[in-house]
């Protein structure tokens, strides 16, 4: 049994994982702390936790082994810092940090410690993604020239995304910075590090932070890998394009086509697909559990890239130029 602290209610996806976590039949979750607390004391009591006010104090308990961080994102280089300098294994959302000197001094004192890390990057968990690695990786597709992935919603358009997402000055960015993160750790996940970079921003509804973003990433080969996202879109599921010499793949939500050169269309049936990987948050109770250190693609590194190609989007946004890495 692993005991987990909890650090926030502020991300939205904080209830989804203690349900997670409790129905696993792994975990014990011991405490929690909130920046608010007067929010933290009242979700803490909703959920039966007891709440620690003092966030030194919460760190050191001893009966808490691993905390699960869903701060906002500004706040993590501070609040992680003084987790993994306490010695306790950390699962945080994404972003590990919103500029690369905060994810390196992370990278550094989390690697120092010792202690378990994983960033939650779901999709590299999924089966029909692991599939499509598996085609890159096998040379299904032949040469690789250019991809193309779009994770968005209507949560601007349509003015369901709860008020406080909207401040920058604890998330960090808007949609690149959130819905973004998906397409970015997808490709640098399917070809490797960035060469260069353009990203472009918009705001159409005056939010604080960008509404509808895109990077166009060079990676090695001369791949060109396209990285959009929006706060603005309706009704749309994940689209993922994959162009090579000899083949191309098309995913649409659940739905995956194969297209070869002489122009054969091969609808492949989802279900008969391996089976994915559990969750980030799984892998890591388990790994936690089991002492095998950081989970595959899910570590510091994985973290620190997807900052890199994030806070390179924005810079090249901002100054109107290339980013060259």
């Amino acid at each position: 049994m692993l005991n987990v602290g909890i650090i926030s209610c502020w991300h939205v996806h904080t209830n989804g994982y203690v349900k997670e976590l409790l129905d696993s039949g792994k975990v014990n979750i011991a405490a929690m702390w909130n920046e608010d607390a007067a929010a933290g004391e009242e979700w803490a009591a909703r959920q039966g936790i007891e709440f620690i006010p003092d966030y030194d104090a919460f760190l050191a308990r001893e009966d808490i082994d691993a905390v699960i961080c869903n701060s906002p994102t500004t706040m993590h280089p501070e609040l992680l810092s003084k987790a993994a300098k306490a010695g306790k294994h950390i699962f945080t959302e994404k972003l590990l940090a919103t500029n690369m000197k905060d994810s390196e001094m992370l990278c550094k004192v989390i690697g120092d410690a010792d202690v378990t890390f994983t960033i939650s990057l779901p999709l590299r968990a999924d089966a029909i993604m692991r599939y499509v690695k598996q085609m890159v990786e096998n040379g299904v597709l032949g040469r690789i020239s250019a991809a193309r992935m779009r994770r968005s919603h209507s949560g601007v358009s349509e003015n369901w995304l709860p008020e406080y997402w909207f401040d920058t000055a604890k998330t960090g960015g808007g949609a690149m910075m959130d819905l973004g993160a998906h397409p970015v750790y997808m490709m640098s996940w399917l070809f490797g590090e960035p060469k260069r970079l353009c990203g472009m921003t918009t705001n159409l509804y005056g939010t604080s932070g960008d509404e509808n973003a895109i990077a166009m990433v060079e990676f090695g080969g001369g791949i060109i890998g396209t990285c959009e996202t929006a706060f603005v879109t309706n009704g749309l599921p994940d689209i993922l394009e994959i162009y090579g010499s000899d083949a191309s793949l098309f995913i649409r939500g659940k739905e995956i086509a194969l297209i070869s050169k002489d122009r054969t269309i091969k609808k492949v049936d989802s279900s008969g697909l391996p089976a994915g990987l559990p969750s980030p948050l799984l892998q890591f109770v388990d790994a936690c559990i089991a002492g095998t250190g950081s989970p595959e693609d899910l570590g510091l590194q994985d973290a620190l890239l997807l900052t890199k190609i994030t806070e390179a989007t924005y810079a090249s946004d901002s100054s109107n130029t290339f980013i060259q890495f």
